[in-house]
């Protein structure tokens, strides 16, 4: 196979940048919100709480919902910069999974495409292309791959 020119690598880097920081921070300011401001426990209160009324145990609304927030504002950082991605976007997927499963228990007919299908998108692309394609994140940088950089003009 012959290599890929500099200019694809390049734009993929970018796209892959721009998709990291996009996803990355829509998690991050989420699980700031819900960490600082509404707080983990209000955050089970509102978000988890309702579910009491399911076949689900309290004790384990109260883990999930708790650790969530922290979850969202760690992974999203870590996407943010492209450190330590694959714990991240595992971090992430996990939350949109838990997401998932609560809106369907309530309403199975839930508008996917407000929250979770928009999130999930971006994590598929970065999913989707090899990591070292992400050549402006983190860890590429410190496996000595580094940036494309633009190609000499003939």
């Amino acid at each position: 196979m012959a290599p890929m020119d500099p200019w694809r690598q390049l734009w993929h880097a970018l796209g892959l940048a721009t998709t990291r920081g996009v996803l990355g921070l829509i998690f991050l300011m989420a699980g700031i919100h819900k960490v600082f401001v509404l707080t983990p426990s209000g955050h089970v209160e509102k978000y988890f709480l309702p579910f009491r009324d399911t076949f689900l145990p309290v004790w384990a609304l109260w883990a999930v919902g708790f650790t969530i927030p922290f979850v969202e504002m760690v992974a999203g950082g870590l996407v943010l910069i492209g450190w330590r991605r694959t714990l991240a976007y595992s971090g992430l997927a996990a939350v949109l999974v838990i997401v998932t499963f609560g809106h369907l228990l309530k309403n199975s007919l839930y508008p996917f495409h407000e929250h979770v299908i928009p999130r999930l998108a971006l994590l598929l692309v970065l999913l989707f292309f090899p990591a070292e394609a992400d050549r402006f994140s983190v860890d590429e940088l410190v496996a000595g791959r580094r940036p494309p950089t633009r190609p000499a003009q003939s």
